[in-house]
């Protein structure tokens, strides 16, 4: 389990399970930069953000106001927020905020992978940083952010103590069951999408990124799916895959196919999930940003699982568009 918040300082929340459920588009919302190398202040360019237009229609077909989680090189240049301030302003996304530290003063930390993951950072750096795009956001949209989602999922210690300070009461950082620890980040390899109440006065609210271990294995899925990345010279986590024994699956379209993001959403939806969060990166939908968008036809096929995938859950789920803020809500009317 995730150590950040211990199980004895959370209340798990779900709505009734004859309730519809309900379904948020989260976008980390940022510079392009290469994932795989050492951090790099000087790459801030923001120039996927003219397509971000590409994934918003997708989302206003279906009355879904995605909710950009933006860092400080799209709050702090005029191309990251032109079309973010319209959508805004018109009532069609919400906006939160998203921290990556080596690009968002003060740049005071020591460089290191392992500081991409903010909740490593001192508690007073930690602090500043955010405090720092939180002012920004306000200065730029007019209203301060209520959601906050850690760079590269980098939930630690002192994070929800900072949020609170801040004024925040959404968090997105959780994204089981992944275990980010081999780059020094956090494990959520035991976690589950549930979202959970935290925090002194027990008013934060977690809304993890939907996902988990798919497949027959049942208890013993996250130990087989070890095993299989293990034994992935011998192609072991396709065969699991395959027959369905065990399979890691995220509710985003970069990386998961169509059948799989509907596999993951039956699954937890049996199980009694009712809030589910759908995520994306900005930069993907420029072609070459990121691995999972290449060229111009693999961004028609990632667009075109938007669609395919929200007419899945509005049709076959009966479910309905909402928002951290509205969940938030909602939630709350269950304490």
């Amino acid at each position: 389990m995730s150590s950040a918040i211990p199980l004895s300082e959370r209340r798990y929340v779900q709505l009734p399970e004859s309730s519809r459920p309900v379904l948020m588009v989260v976008v980390d919302t940022e510079e392009e930069f290469d994932w795989e190398r050492f951090p790099d202040r000087k790459s801030t360019e923001v120039t996927a953000m003219q397509n971000v237009g590409l994934a918003q229609e997708r989302c206003d077909a279906f009355g879904l106001k995605p909710c950009y989680v933006i860092d400080y090189p799209i709050v702090s240049q005029s191309q990251g927020v032109v079309d973010l301030k319209t959508y805004y302003g018109q009532g069609r996304c919400e906006i939160g905020a998203h921290l990556h530290p080596w690009v968002n003063p003060p740049l005071t930390e020591t460089l290191s992978v392992a500081n991409m993951y903010p909740g490593n950072l001192d508690r007073e750096t930690e602090f500043k940083k955010i405090q720092v795009l939180r002012d920004e956001i306000t200065k730029v949209f007019g209203k301060a952010p209520r959601a906050y989602k850690a760079g590269r999922y980098g939930f630690g210690p002192h994070t929800g103590d900072t949020l609170e300070k801040l004024g925040f009461d959404i968090d997105l950082s959780f994204s089981p069951p992944v275990n980010h620890s081999d780059s020094g980040g956090p494990d959520y390899s035991d976690e589950v999408s549930t979202p959970f109440w935290f925090g002194r006065e027990g008013h934060l609210l977690e809304l993890p990124l939907s996902g988990g271990f798919v497949g027959v294995a049942g208890s013993y899925a996250k130990s087989l799916y070890s095993l299989s990345r293990r034994l992935e010279f011998a192609r072991v986590p396709g065969i699991f895959s395959r027959l369905k024994v065990v399979d890691r699956l995220l509710l985003s379209p970069e990386g998961f196919t169509l059948e799989e993001l509907k596999q993951l959403t039956r699954f937890l939806f049996s199980r009694g999930q009712r809030v589910f969060s759908f995520a994306y990166h900005s930069s993907t939908l420029k072609p070459g940003c990121t691995e999972y968008v290449l060229n111009d036809e693999q961004l028609a096929a990632f667009l075109q699982t938007f669609t395919d995938y929200f007419e899945f859950f509005f049709g076959e789920l009966n479910g309905v568009p909402g928002t951290p803020t509205e969940v938030y809500a909602q939630l709350e009317q269950l304490k």
